[in-house]
């Protein structure tokens, strides 16, 4: 069978969030959250739950640490919470939670785990909510002064940091569709949104740099690679119209310091923004955005195949991308399409030039739990994580600079919206008792690490049974 290698310092690992898998919302002072007060809103979570135990990590971290060293991984990708760290967003230190993390990061190294530290993955204080929230420029100030609170205290051990985990989500799912917390549904909110938190970003990194000198600093962006479902120039003209909103609205203001032309242009036509552009944007913000970064970390879960909207079926080109059958879809009805990681990641190469790209998530929502034998034959998910990590191996040997792999997620957990009816787990978790037990998908991960390579096959297809 042959074998696709990885370099020899490719740095393996999984990833989590603190909102996810936590829990203990009201111990040791933290403050309350955003995505607190809209887990307590009626309606807002698919199951009616909440995370105020998710996973129990916050007493439970040791197990957690432990399972870590026994799946081998290099690296853990963690967040922050907020909350926890300045309980009203800013002023005093809450010293009790960032003495977690600072147990964390230690049990961390003890069993020869790289810390990789996320400072802000959805869960923004909601005292700074009140005061407008990431629409308002003061959070992003704010921002900058929990960044530095955090790295002067884990700075001379962590190594790795993303300032932020997929603005878009933040802006679009938060602001804009009302999906996410904090439920809002203003387009133009939603714009000024993903501008303060790029800004954040930009206003952060000297506060990093100064309290972790030689440290990597990076942003995570959730990317979908557009493609036109056929020829016609309806359909390309729809590819290009998600591809500057979703993807190049972030990657452009990073890698060259300006939003994209057409982009700001569909906007206007749409009526989010004025005719003469983005008045949000200040003298020096951009140059701020685009301050070098050491890394840009990659979430890909899948791609999108677009038609067009605004063309008759009947007078459009025939589909040449079908649909995918439904066995082919993940949990959360996303498409299972490997090459197209290896895609975004060469145009990332071409178009950008990162100095260097981490895979930061990927991952699979499938429900099945422990059979008769106690254990979760999770196939699905082994066929998923086979497919995708080869497909990154080709990248590399066509010249990316793709530096690591964090499968998302260790454990099953909090899935936002979703609440507890998605599972992306390494690890079942038994929600009524907090019991771990790896799927068999954990002991496939354990044997790519080890062995520092992934068989090129094409395993199990995505639908079958396990």
């Amino acid at each position: 069978m042959p074998l696709r290698h990885f370099p020899s310092d490719f740095l393996w690992g999984v990833a989590t969030s603190a909102f996810q898998i936590e829990g203990s919302p009201q111990t040791d002072g933290r403050g309350e959250s955003i995505w607190d007060r809209f887990t307590a809103t009626p309606g807002r979570i698919e199951d009616g739950s909440d995370a105020r135990v998710a996973c129990d990590h916050y007493r439970r971290w040791q197990e957690d640490v432990d399972l870590l060293a026994a799946l081998g991984v290099r690296a853990y990708r963690f967040s922050i919470a907020w909350p926890r760290v300045l309980p009203h967003g800013r002023g005093a230190v809450n010293e009790r939670g960032l003495d977690f993390y600072d147990r964390l990061v230690d049990g961390l190294l003890e069993r020869g785990i790289a810390p990789f530290a996320t400072l802000y993955h959805w869960d923004l204080p909601q005292a700074l909510q009140e005061r407008g929230g990431w629409g308002s420029r003061d959070t992003a100030a704010a921002f900058a002064e929990y960044a530095d609170h955090v790295s002067m205290r884990l700075g001379d051990r962590v190594r790795r940091w993303a300032t932020h985990n997929e603005p878009w989500c933040i802006a679009t799912l938060g602001h804009e569709e009302g999906q996410h917390a904090p439920g809002h549904r203003d387009p133009h909110e939603a714009l000024r949104v993903a501008h303060h938190v790029l800004l954040s970003h930009g206003l952060a990194l000297p506060a990093l740099r100064r309290n972790a000198p030689g440290a990597e600093v990076g942003l995570v962006l959730n990317l979908v690679p557009a493609e036109p479902a056929s020829p016609s120039q309806a359909d390309a003209e729809a590819a290009r119209r998600f591809d500057a909103f979703f993807n190049r609205w972030y990657l452009d203001p990073l890698f060259r310091g300006e939003y994209p032309a057409d982009g700001i242009e569909d906007r206007i036509r749409q009526g989010h923004l004025a005719a003469g552009g983005p008045d949000y944007v200040a003298p020096g913000d951009l140059a701020a955005i685009a301050a070098p970064a050491d890394f840009l970390g990659v979430n890909y879960y899948n791609r999108a195949v677009l038609r067009s909207d605004r063309v008759p079926e009947a007078e459009n080109a025939p589909r040449t991308i079908p649909l995918p059958p439904r066995q082919e879809l993940t949990d959360m009805g996303w498409e299972v399409h490997p090459a197209s990681l290896r895609a975004l990641l060469a145009r990332l190469t071409r178009e950008y030039q990162p100095p260097r790209i981490y895979v930061t998530e990927n991952g699979a929502a499938y429900g099945d739990g422990p059979g008769d034998d106690g254990r979760t034959h999770d196939a699905r998910r082994i066929a998923y994580l086979r497919g995708h990590l080869a497909e990154a191996a080709r990248a590399i040997a066509e010249g990316v600079p793709l530096t690591g792999y964090f499968h998302w997620s260790l454990l099953d957990n909090f899935e936002w919206a979703h609440g507890y009816a998605r599972r992306f787990g390494l690890v079942h978790v038994d929600y009524a008792t907090q019991a771990r037990r790896p799927k068999d998908s954990f002991a496939f991960y354990r044997a790519v690490i080890a062995e520092n390579a992934v068989d090129d096959q094409d395993g199990p297809p995505p639908g079958s049974s396990p």
